[in-house]
């Protein structure tokens, strides 16, 4: 019996340690009420982003009666849909990308390194949780902090690395971005 516990108190600390690796920003709480016969109840909703800060990121939403419980939710459900976002030199993206979720649009531009972070509030918490150093994003449409994460995740899933392209298309990497400088080269010779 002493071992089955031993092995519990295991996987408790092996969870820690897997936990602790992830950062997480509290984006926004949202206060709802349900009006009963003695009067309100009130409930909360949490939306939260996770990341390791090394490509991989997630963002989560959950509900309770009380703040604390409500963000435990919602990073818990964060940490379930976490994705891997190909990052060039582990700063930046590779590629301009646009992304959207019903009215919220979202773009977002790959920037030289010492831009820094230039972003909104949601998307600005995603960015950092990502690991990313450099960028330029612009938020257009709905600027609803759910719409926002749902439109830059939409985004984020769209970019491409220089390798899963050149996997696509049966060809070396080095060719492919051979092939990219060798046709803005001509693009400027031929001007």
């Amino acid at each position: 019996m002493a071992r089955e516990g031993e092995g519990g108190r295991g996987r408790d600390r092996d969870r820690e340690e897997r936990d602790s690796e992830f950062i997480d920003r509290l984006v926004h709480i949202n206060r709802v009420a349900k009006v009963v016969k003695g009067g309100r109840r009130f409930g909360f909703a949490a939306l939260v982003v996770v990341g390791d800060q090394k490509g991989r990121v997630g963002y989560g939403h959950g509900k309770a009666r009380e703040v604390p419980e409500a963000i435990r939710k919602a990073t818990e459900s964060a940490k379930r849909s976490l994705i891997r976002v190909p990052l060039r030199e582990g700063r930046t993206l590779h590629h301009d990308v646009n992304g959207r979720h019903g009215a919220g649009r979202v773009v977002l531009r790959a920037a030289p390194a010492g831009t820094g972070i230039i972003a909104g509030g949601p998307m600005r918490a995603i960015f950092e949780t990502l690991g990313m150093h450099d960028v330029v994003a612009k938020s257009q449409g709905s600027s609803n902090p759910y719409n926002m994460i749902r439109a830059t995740f939409d985004a984020l899933e769209r970019e491409d690395s220089p390798r899963s392209v050149a996997a696509r298309r049966n060809l070396k990497v080095s060719t492919l971005q051979a092939r990219r400088q060798g046709g803005e080269t001509e693009a400027v010779s031929e001007a």
